[in-house]
């Protein structure tokens, strides 16, 4: 069983970012480095099993993925674990996710994807869903609509029937949408209940309404926004998820509107992902709102 990583990098704490290279670099027999930072992170890379690309226009995280996924088919490896910089694993993270993959493919085959538990980094609490229910349950995994990219081992030998990640999406959205797309075609993804990785979800926390929420860059607002009227046009998303995110966008437009820091800057990244989402405008900010075109 060969086992590769694709590690997707944006601007860095370079110090965290290596500590996560140097162990996952340990624990996989190939690992890619996608570097979305507009000058090169600056960072130990002399590790025979490493490949580093570096992309100074940010191609985006889905695209970025896609990348290090194409070189670990291309390495002949079976597995590949996705992890953004974010996140904090253990040293026998890749281990256990394999191996918890593969027992339970024997069980059940549909398996295509499995994740951690994910601890908050903000409250050093396990993330507990609101919405999502549980589908199927074995012994030391849970199946659900849907895991977070970060953290993802996916069997490579499903991947062509799935397809890659969703470039156009560019950021928000793409791991979620490639796990609807698996189950579309009756896959299935599953967390497991003994694997936990801390992972910094947003940058900050803000409560509005007594709602603790998530906050994050302005600009990912427009990600956000224009991501959720794109992917509830698809009919393969859940209907859970489109009515949930359509009936809190009012409070997630209001309380970034008067909430935030760099409100105006916060309001017209939310705008023009409204705009866009209307006109099913994908793709880069930049390629939609800096054009030549």
């Amino acid at each position: 069983m060969k086992v590769g990583a694709v590690v997707v990098l944006y601007n860095p704490e370079v110090y965290l970012a290596q500590v996560l290279i140097d162990s996952v670099a340990r624990q996989v027999d190939v690992l890619c480095v996608i570097d979305n930072s507009q000058q090169p992170s600056i960072l130990n890379l002399e590790k025979s099993n490493l490949n580093y690309h570096h992309f100074s226009l940010n191609i985006g995280i889905a695209a970025a993925q896609n990348v290090g996924l194409r070189d670990l088919k291309l390495a002949d490896c079976d597995q590949a674990l996705l992890l953004d910089q974010d996140s904090d694993i253990t040293d026998n993270f890749v281990h256990s996710l394999s191996t918890q993959l593969i027992a339970t493919q024997r069980k059940a085959n549909t398996l295509v994807a499995i994740g951690p538990r994910i601890v908050c980094s903000f409250s050093d609490k396990v993330v507990k869903p609101r919405v999502q229910k549980e589908i199927a349950v074995f012994d030391d995994i849970v199946c659900v609509s849907q895991i977070i990219s970060s953290g993802m081992m996916i069997d490579l030998h499903r991947l062509e029937e799935i397809g890659l990640k969703d470039e156009s999406l560019f950021i928000d959205g793409v791991d979620h949408e490639w796990c609807w797309r698996a189950r579309q075609k009756d896959m299935s993804v599953a967390i497991a209940h003994n694997v936990q990785m801390v992972h910094k979800l947003g940058d900050s926390r803000s409560k509005f309404a007594g709602i603790t929420y998530k906050v994050g860059s302005p600009i990912r607002l427009y990600y956000q926004f224009r991501n959720i009227l794109i992917l509830t046009r698809r009919a393969y998303v859940p209907r859970y998820w489109k009515t949930r995110n359509l009936l809190v966008l009012p409070i997630r437009f209001l309380a970034n509107s008067i909430l935030q820091n760099s409100k105006r800057e916060r309001l017209n990244y939310m705008l023009k992902g409204l705009w866009d989402g209307l006109l099913n405008k994908d793709g880069s900010y930049q390629s939609n709102w800096y054009s030549d075109k």
